[in-house]
């Protein structure tokens, strides 16, 4: 059976039994509301511009977060990968933090920047660089040693080897990289925008949290896990599908 086909039966089961449960009242409308309720919270939300301002707003941070930490995180994985004093002190401390939770940032951020725009960004970035920091080292670190050693041999070396021969080679780590920073930085905003002062998705299924309004935290709640797939599936796993058959890793 198609895997399309085998999504939409699973979804169409998983809505069903929602409705049917809200209908017998299996659970309290306060716990679970109905299709009907999100949906109507949905529209409203989208007629008054609400979740468009939220919408944009939170792309925004995202974009320029993402960047960021795409840009940061390079430069440190070259760092790592081209120095071993680097990657025995630096690199220890990358391992370290990219342990740690992004939304264990939050109180630092704030007490850094304040409840503001910078705060955010700050713990996006954050939860990007270091996932793409350590497949950047990893990526060049298993670039054949065949490969350097020809171009060495035909005249290559510097900026060019890497320009030429390094980054080329490692382009599959840097595409899967980018894919997890993605979803880390995805996350991130998320978490430092349910303390932001608005507007956000985040902000607004805390707001519409604290005001009991569960119908449109369930509605934001299933925006943000869309987008989520839409960009993962529809767009990082081609690439990174794309990229890995060319390089003849698709198994």
């Amino acid at each position: 059976m198609n895997p399309n086909i085998k999504r939409i039966l699973f979804f169409t089961v998983i809505i069903a039994f929602w409705y049917t449960g809200s209908k017998l009242e299996w659970w309290l409308p306060i716990i679970l509301p109905s299709p009907e309720k999100v949906m109507e919270a949905l529209i409203i939300g989208f007629e008054d511009k609400t979740l468009i301002y939220d919408l944009i707003a939170s792309f925004k941070r995202l974009a320029i977060g993402l960047g960021l930490s795409l840009i940061i995180g390079t430069g440190l994985g070259v760092l790592l990968a081209k120095s071993k004093t680097a990657d025995e002190t630096l690199g220890t401390v990358v391992l370290a933090l990219q342990s740690v939770p992004s939304i264990i940032w939050l109180p630092l951020a704030i007490m850094w920047f304040g409840m503001n725009e910078k705060a955010v960004i700050f713990v996006v970035v954050l939860g990007g660089t270091f996932v793409m920091t350590l497949n950047i080292r990893v990526g060049i670190k298993n670039v054949s040693p065949l490969f350097i050693k020809a171009a060495k041999t035909m005249g290559v070396n510097g900026w060019d080897l890497y320009k030429r021969v390094i980054f080329p080679a490692a382009i599959p780590y840097v595409v899967t990289g980018s894919r997890l920073a993605w979803a880390f930085a995805w996350r991130a905003l998320m978490a430092g925008e349910l303390l932001s002062t608005g507007p956000g998705l985040g902000y607004t299924l805390r707001y519409a949290s604290d005001f009991g309004n569960m119908a449109l935290v369930i509605g934001v709640m299933i925006i943000i896990g869309i987008i989520g797939t839409i960009v993962d599936q529809l767009i990082f796993q081609r690439i990174e599908k794309s990229v890995l058959n060319r390089w003849g890793l698709e198994s």
